[in-house]
């Protein structure tokens, strides 16, 4: 904690000089209803991983009503609000012989359910710019966020502290003691990790992001999972204009991870880090990134449940089959983007990249079963998106994922990945 504290201050300071520029935020409440948005978000979603090695595959076709409530603050120098959720998940089509995609729950026989449902709220307090939550809540930091690329997002039980107060200065802190993956319907699991195997029972996190103009932004943060692991997180970004049309970006991340508490992972001392750069022009975007582990662990991050799969990786390889976080490893990414808007076609995008990693080294703790001295791994990646613009089906939206991975055993394997993701989002309120 002693280095998040220093930290903060050190962002703290460096936007001293800057005045409290946002609006009171509180002050501009309209009351509890006045401000109130109901949205209903359908998810229609086929999933398709074709292993390849003998194992079953993963196959399954759902549809998720989801219906996220959001009220407004009451009026005063203290507000208070609710948030609120309610999900229904039916299967479509999928069997017993490839279930286990995480878009819907199995039984003893794993055979998928044929429906499920999940609720869940939080109360919330508003003073000024900043805002604690407490109950059911979606974390999204880089050292504690839990998985949402399912038909259901994931979720915690905790408090979360946001604060906009100075101008530039984003700043947040959480402490979670149960999670609920996309597949539970109830709110007392474990807070798990990706990769190990192990369970915490406590999550807690804070840090911040300064924007020291409009082409430079840091952040820092520090996470913890208790009797597992300390984890520190950095980032610089930073883009620069070279016409009307033309830009550069860089991008850096940085993790350090050490064991702590009763250490159930054994020792960990792993430091990884990711470097990207991409050059813009009209409607082409081309990326160059490198990431490197270093330790004799892979680079783990937290999740709901164990093995349930996390967001806590903002790290420039990690991909839609691969993490590309073995220890050792090193990878190294070539990736294309094509936004049609500027073509004429707004709201169509097309995206593809490659990575290859080697260098994997054995896990010497054995906490994380064998990795094959030397391995390496490669992942190809397609993706396009359509959202609709206007008319009565605007912001309807089609999402087409193909993935393959080729690689030794202990990397995954020969896998082939298949998603087709349709949105239509509903504002009810």
């Amino acid at each position: 904690m002693q280095a998040m504290k220093w930290s903060v201050i050190a962002l703290a300071v460096a936007a001293g000089t800057t005045q409290l520029a946002f609006a009171d935020q509180q002050s501009d409440s309209k009351g509890f209803v006045e401000d109130s948005k109901l949205t209903l978000l359908n998810r229609n979603y086929y999933f398709n991983r074709d292993l390849k090695n003998g194992a079953n595959d993963r196959i399954d076709w759902s549809h998720g009503f989801l219906m996220n409530y959001a009220s407004g603050f009451t009026q005063g120098t203290v507000g208070v609000g609710v948030d609120a959720f309610g999900y229904l998940g039916l299967k479509l089509d999928g069997g017993a012989g490839t279930s286990g995609t995480g878009n819907l729950p199995r039984n003893s026989r794993l055979e998928p359910a044929d429906e499920y449902s999940t609720a869940g709220a939080a109360v919330k307090v508003r003073i000024s710019n900043t805002v604690l939550k407490y109950g059911n809540l979606q974390p999204t930091s880089p050292v504690f966020a839990l998985g949402g690329s399912r038909l259901f997002p994931a979720n915690g039980t905790g408090f979360m502290l946001t604060s906009e107060e100075i101008d530039k200065l984003f700043l947040e802190a959480g402490y979670f003691t149960a999670t609920r993956d996309g597949i539970q319907t109830f709110h007392d699991g474990d807070i798990g990790t990706s990769y190990s195997g192990e369970t915490a029972r406590s999550a807690a996190y804070g840090g911040g992001k300064y924007s020291f103009n409009d082409q430079l932004s840091a952040s820092f943060y520090y996470g913890k999972l208790k009797d597992l692991w300390n984890q520190y997180y950095g980032n610089v970004n930073y883009v620069q204009p070279l016409s009307a049309n033309q830009s550069l970006t860089f991008d850096a991340n940085y993790y350090y991870t050490e064991d702590s508490g009763s250490s159930k992972l054994g020792n960990i001392s792993n430091n990884t880090f990711s470097l990207a750069a991409a050059y813009s022009i009209d409607a082409h975007t081309f990326t160059l990134g490198f990431q490197k582990v270093n330790g004799d662990t892979p680079f783990d991050y937290a999740a709901a449940e164990t093995g349930g799969g996390g967001d806590g990786i903002f790290l420039a390889n990690s991909i839609q089959y691969s993490d590309f976080n073995a220890p050792g490893e090193k990878s190294w990414q070539a990736r294309y983007d094509l936004n049609m808007a500027t073509l004429g076609v707004p709201g169509l995008s097309f995206m593809t990249r490659y990575v290859y990693g080697s260098g994997i080294t054995d896990d010497t703790n054995g906490v994380y079963g064998a990795y094959a001295d030397g391995a390496k791994e490669r992942e190809t990646n397609v993706e396009a998106k359509y959202k609709i613009q206007s008319g009565p089906a605007k912001d309807l939206s089609f999402r087409v994922r193909q993935s393959w991975h080729r690689g030794d055993a202990t990397t995954g394997g020969t896998v082939n990945e298949f998603r087709l993701i349709t949105e239509y989002p509903l504002n009810i309120l």
